[in-house]
């Protein structure tokens, strides 16, 4: 039981120190592969004529942009 909690405290140590050593060089997340950016997809929807659904929520985010306070 010793050795479990040994090696439980000494994963926990270092998952803290790479919390740690994130927020101190305030970087943000990172995926490998560089995203929807790196096969030369600018946006989610891709697509020339979105449906209505998504031009509705495309409508309301515009909105919301438009009356935020910030």
């Amino acid at each position: 039981m010793s050795l479990f909690l040994l090696t439980f405290g000494l994963l926990i140590l270092i998952v803290s120190a790479m919390a740690v050593g994130m927020i101190v060089q305030k970087k943000s997340m990172a995926s490998s592969c560089g995203g929807l950016g790196s096969v030369g997809i600018d946006k989610a929807c891709d697509c020339d004529d979105p449906c209505d659904k998504r031009k509705n929520r495309m409508a309301k985010e515009q909105a919301w942009k438009e009356n935020q306070i910030i």
